[in-house]
């Protein structure tokens, strides 16, 4: 019974399994739907996968910093790699960096890396999950500004992370300064 009641509780999976057996078929059929459907339960079932632990706490104003700073990353991050591809006879300067999270996290990590992966010029090459390292590849250290510029905005996204999702006591243990400072501060720039 506590299965039946774990697969209920897993159906916006199931339907996503079934979506992407439907796509993967290429035909929308009723038989394609409902074998997706059976199939995403018995993975659900055979292959369960462990609950991950949030025990953060979401904050408006910090998710959307994050999204809007990520979408302006992305474009900014778009124009670079265009122009360096269009530039004839002038090669980027690629580099791997180690990036040492503040945050000691696997959802936080995970986030970070997913974001710093999805901004054109720069891919998670290995995550160290027990160390909270993340092992970056850059397209063009030079218009990141070189190692220290793109450590920085690696670092930049990952605080961005920290304040739209985790605890205060993860943000402590950071070493960021508390929410609620940054709204003082804010507040002060905007009434000077």
């Amino acid at each position: 019974m506590a299965e039946r009641v774990r697969l209920w509780t897993r159906w916006p999976m199931i339907v996503w399994l079934a979506a992407t057996w439907v796509l993967l078929w290429g035909d929308l059929t009723l038989a394609n739907v409902l074998a997706g459907l059976v199939l995403g339960a018995l993975v659900m079932v055979l292959l369960p996968m462990p609950r991950v632990g949030f025990d953060g706490r979401p904050w408006l104003p910090g998710i959307v910093v994050l999204v809007v700073r990520f979408f302006v990353d992305v474009i900014m991050a778009s124009v670079q790699v265009a122009k360096k591809a269009l530039a004839f006879g002038q090669h980027p300067r690629a580099a791997v960096i180690r990036v040492r999270l503040r945050s000691h996290s696997d959802l936080l990590l995970t986030i970070t890396a997913q974001l710093c992966s999805l901004v054109p010029g720069s891919i998670i090459v290995e995550a160290h999950r027990l160390s909270g390292t993340l092992y970056v590849h850059v397209f063009d250290v030079d218009d990141a500004g070189g190692i220290d510029g793109a450590r920085a905005h690696a670092l930049e996204i990952e605080r961005r992370v920290i304040y739209a999702l985790a605890t205060d006591e993860e943000i402590a243990e950071a070493g960021l300064p508390p929410r609620r400072r940054l709204l003082r501060r804010r507040s002060q720039e905007v009434s000077a």
